[in-house]
């Protein structure tokens, strides 16, 4: 019990005490702050000469009374506390979490907690170490430090270097940006002080798209105003943190690949993926491999059985021979002279018994495949004889397998081989599960449970491993001091096989990752493109970065943005500490309350408060097992763990509603609220103050496939422009999220502007281009007759649109062939899929309908890119067949007209026949893929075609250009005047 009279100690929650005169102990004379001696002192000895509250100088008297003596005055519970520091001064404020385990707590507390406590001391006592370590270093003679320093010269050496673009090929480029602004305001100001009297309508339309047009052009083109390039030297990471002799000290990595539906997903294919991972060129027992099957099949699980049993041969064997590309479908597909470079002789011989077993291999999954198209009405039944727990896809607990790794089999060469976990999440009826985003939060409680590695590399199940020291590539940045604190994803380049060289629907999408990508690297960094993504899992817990300004305590949030100190200063000091806190738990663009950074700056007060384990929870979930390993910057598992133990709590983080009342999805982990959920989770990082780097090794990292029929491409096109408008809609819309903390930069706020309002330039693009066809059926045009002036001022636009193109050419390295065929699809995808995808974010986000296109499939040619040639006729199809019909009926009619009217309609006619050609032209790989293979046309276009040139001729008719138009009243003059 507590002396009653004095108040209880803000810091350890002990009495304050009294002092030898036996007056209550008061530390601040401004404030009077509760505070006890023996806290007080610990105070002063760590430096902190201020109060706490206030930060009032304290008294002179007293920090001599400390410097001089030890005080004896301290009450009875205060010295029992100074006398057991190894309970911690917090452990005694922090409650027990909840947990599906009471093991977890015991009568003293709850020692996970307490190992945080000793981790913080440890910690300190590091530094303290370090400290003394470095004075130490500092008597050393500089001679022999010399010496150690020339033991190992690459270790001191950067990872990575920033390879700016040249002068001589920016400046130019920048130049000509700056001069297309000028030429285009004086565009403008002739297109709006001239207008077409006979055709206003027209008129005000095109001018209203062409400005559209510029202001995406501006979102478009600025965020590429500083691209650069990086280089990096993993020969220099072997050196600083593979030293021979000892124990590799490179960071551990957890890889997420995620399937749903393994009958549209090959399941051969995620296996080429899952071995390219447990092959890769890094310390085995630094890689864990965790596949997420959304779907609960029990193919994918068996996939995954015999795909664990095969790797036993397939890892000693790439490793052995430095095979290239590590997924074996892929390799044994290569047409390149395998022997290249191969010296040993066992060489030929081994591969071609590695080859007959992945043959047989192979022939087990598709016989799987095969067993799995028809599912038996009592459903799935392992080989115990146990029914499936995942019968119901929608309906089923949370499952987990772990393959090999420390416990598993190891490889035919007694090695241990990474960790290979299958994961199934829970999924219950009247529960959201947020599709590919929930999947991923629930990985990354699952490893943050099992394995904990600092670094996450998420990839889809068709995008396989194609260089194997991509993790050391990353790697480069991430634990490179300099480069690496700050950064909260390395994102790769996509790259894709099976795709025919012209690369007719701009699939390979070269223009967004070999120019746009690196012009946001020299701003704040790449987005996060869904794929081939190695992140801080620090970042996605929704921490701010290591290097962000420390947050005044004297601050308010912002009643607008949620975001304190950062907008709204306040300039009185706060009258509570708690009232500090409440602020920091308003700041939205930190989640987790603080960051890893200032844990060790604050005062013990401040750093009970924000440990608190209520708001732990309210942010993480009923998990202490998981709470903790959100606390380790450098990740791992205690060695104490029990493994048993450790599956429970995993299968109780993928349960369906442990998100329920907490902040995943909302600040942490992957967020929801969009189909793209990847780029809203990057901007949402860097809104929070990370940046990102982008890592382009000369061998691609990673392949995957992509859809390469016209159908399927514009439906991918149409799920993303689906999810940038749904981002546009919501709370996250870059147009006004995140001001308040001033931390997203405006060039990367303009890209992302770019990013959600892309989908909404349809519909100015549909609009000009039918402006054409419109013009040659009615006689008139959008532009006046020109000057020389204005003549001059076409030239110049055109022409600086051209020079623009160039230099970007220039700098990228970008074929001008893949420029053009970005330029066609973006006219394609724009009066299609992006059309309708405006339509329907705006009914299912207003109204609430999710609007479906079905798509059905014709048979192609069993041929190289035969899926090229396949129809799918889809709703989407119906705006461009339109305006390929329109424009040509158009021209048709134009040229008809002319050679009614004579020599003087020739000179306008060119103008509106090269405005009808640029749609046609544009649209031409449309039309190209709308006839198939040998004008296979399906008889729906046909119909399309035969009904709407009709219609146009009808209204052709109608407008009947063979005749001269005369009023009645001027033949009726016409009449008078004639003299009978």
């Amino acid at each position: 019990m507590m002396q009653s009279g004095a108040p209880v100690c803000n810091t350890c929650g002990d009495q304050v005490g009294f002092t030898a005169n036996g007056e209550v102990f008061v530390a601040c004379s401004e404030c009077n702050f509760p505070i006890c001696k023996s806290c007080f002192d610990d105070e002063i000895k760590e430096g902190r000469k201020a109060c706490l509250r206030c930060a009032s100088p304290y008294d002179e008297n007293l920090l001599d009374d400390v410097g001089t003596k030890e005080s004896g005055n301290r009450s009875t519970v205060a010295a029992q506390l100074s006398n057991s520091e190894n309970t911690g001064i917090h452990a005694r404020h922090v409650s027990n979490v909840s947990t599906v385990d009471s093991e977890y707590n015991d009568e003293s507390g709850n020692p996970i907690w307490k190992n945080r406590v000793e981790s913080w001391k440890d910690k300190k006592n590091k530094k303290k170490k370090t400290a003394a370590k470095a004075e130490k270093e500092a008597e050393v003679p500089p001679a022999q430090q010399m010496e150690e320093n020339q033991q190992s010269p690459e270790a001191a050496l950067p990872l990575s270097t920033l390879i700016p673009v040249p002068r001589s090929k920016l400046g130019p480029y920048r130049t000509v940006i700056i001069v297309r602004l000028i030429i285009l305001g004086l565009f403008f100001h002739y297109r709006v002080t001239h207008p077409v009297d006979s055709a206003l309508g027209l008129w005000l339309t095109s001018v209203i798209c062409e400005i559209w047009f510029a202001f995406s052009w501006v979102l478009d083109q600025f965020p590429k105003w500083s691209p650069v390039d990086r280089e990096t030297y993993i020969d220099r990471l072997s050196a600083r943190f593979e030293r021979e002799g000892e124990p590799s000290e490179l960071a551990a990595v957890d890889f997420f690949v995620s399937t749903v539906d393994p009958l549209k997903e090959p399941p051969l294919i995620t296996a080429n993926t899952v071995l390219s991972i447990l092959a890769l060129d890094y310390p085995v027992d630094k890689v864990s491999c965790y596949v997420s099957d959304d779907g609960a099949a029990m193919l994918t699980f068996e996939t995954l059985v015999q795909t664990a049993d095969f790797a036993r041969k397939w890892v000693p064997f790439c490793k052995k021979f430095s095979i290239e590309p590590r997924a074996p479908e892929f390799y044994f597909s290569q047409k390149i002279d395998y022997l290249k470079d191969k010296i040993q002789p066992s060489f030929v011989k081994e591969r071609r018994a590695m080859k007959r077993d992945y043959e047989e291999y192979k022939v087990r999954i598709n016989a799987l495949v095969a067993k799995a198209q028809k599912t038996p009405e009592e459903g799935w039944t392992m080989q115990d004889g146990t029914s499936w727990p995942g019968n119901n896809t929608r309906d089923h607990p949370g499952m987990i397998q772990v393959f090999l790794g420390h416990s598993g089999a190891c490889d035919i060469e007694g090695n241990e081989l990474p960790r290979l976990v299958y994961v199934s999440r829970e999924k219950r009826p009247g529960y959201q599960h947020h599709k590919k985003a929930g999947a991923e939060n629930a990985l990354v409680r699952v490893s943050a449970v099992l394995t904990n590695a600092p670094y996450i590399l998420n990839l889809d199940c068709d995008h396989y491993v194609n260089n194997s020291k991509a993790v050391r590539e990353a790697m480069c940045f991430m634990m490179d001091p300099q480069v690496g604190r700050d950064v909260c994803y390395v994102q790769f380049p996509q790259r894709f096989d099976g795709i025919d060289k012209s690369d007719r629907y701009a699939n390979r999408n070269i223009v967004f990752f070999d120019v746009n990508m690196k012009g946001l690297d020299g701003i704040q960094g790449p987005m996060y493109v869904g794929t081939g993504c190695m992140f801080n899992r620090q970042a996605l817990y929704g921490y701010g970065p290591p290097t962000m300004p420390t947050l005044p305590k004297t601050s308010s949030s912002c009643t607008w943005c949620g975001c304190c100190s950062c907008c709204c200063p306040s300039k009185k000091p706060s009258k509570d500490l708690s009232e500090a806190y409440r602020d920091a738990k308003r700041e939205e663009l930190d989640a987790a309350i603080f960051n890893l950074k200032e844990i060790d700056n604050y005062d013990d007060y401040e750093r009970s408060m924000l440990i608190s384990q209520m708001s732990f929870e309210k942010t993480f979930g009923l998990s202490s097992v998981f709470i903790e390993s959100t606390l380790m910057e450098n990740g791992g598992v205690p060695d104490s763990a029990n493994p048993s133990t450790l599956i429970k709590e995993a299968i109780h983080v993928i349960s369906c509603g442990y998100e329920e009342k907490t902040e995943w999805g909302k600040e942490i982990g992957w967020i929801y609220g969009s189909v793209t959920e990847d780029i809203l989770t990057g901007f949402k990082m860097h809104c929070r103050g990370w940046r990102s780097l982008y890592c382009m090794p000369l061998r691609p990292a990673f392949k995957g496939s992509a859809p390469i029929n016209l159908s399927d491409r514009l439906h991918q096109v149409l799920r993303w422009a689906l999810g940038s408008v749904e981002i546009f809609l919501s709370r996250h819309c870059p147009l006004w999220y995140g001001f308040g903390g001033g931390r997203l930069k405006l060039l990367q706020r303009l890209a992302y502007i770019n990013t959600i309002v892309y989908p909404f330039t349809s519909l100015p693009l549909i609009a000009y281009c039918s402006l054409p066809a419109i013009c040659l059926l009615t006689g008139k045009f959008i532009i006046p007759t020109l000057s020389n002036l204005a003549s001059v001022l076409f030239l110049g636009l055109f022409l600086s649109i051209i020079a623009t193109s160039v230099l970007e050419l220039r700098w990228s390295g970008v074929t001008i062939e893949d420029l053009w065929r970005n330029e066609q699809f973006w006219v394609i995808g724009g009066v299609s899929a992006h059309l309708f995808a405006v339509f329907q974010g705006f009914l299912k986000m207003l109204a609430g309908l999710d609007t479906n296109f079905t798509v059905t499939s014709k048979a192609a040619d069993d041929l190289e890119f035969g899926e090229l040639y396949i129809i799918k006729w889809t709703t989407l199809l119906i705006p461009p067949t339109s305006l390929i019909i329109v424009n040509m009926v158009g021209v048709v009619a134009g040229f008809s007209d002319a050679l009614n009217k004579g020599y003087e309609a020739w000179g306008p006619l060119f103008g509106k026949v090269f405005f009808a050609f640029w749609v046609i032209v544009h649209l031409y790989p449309f039309l190209k893929g709308l006839m198939g293979r040998q004008n296979r046309t399906p008889t729906i276009v046909v119909l399309w075609s035969v009904l709407l040139a009709s219609v146009f001729s009808l209204v052709w008719v109608k407008i009947d250009p063979f005749v001269e138009k005369t009023n009645s009243a001027t033949l009726g003059q016409t009449c008078i005047s004639i003299d009978c």
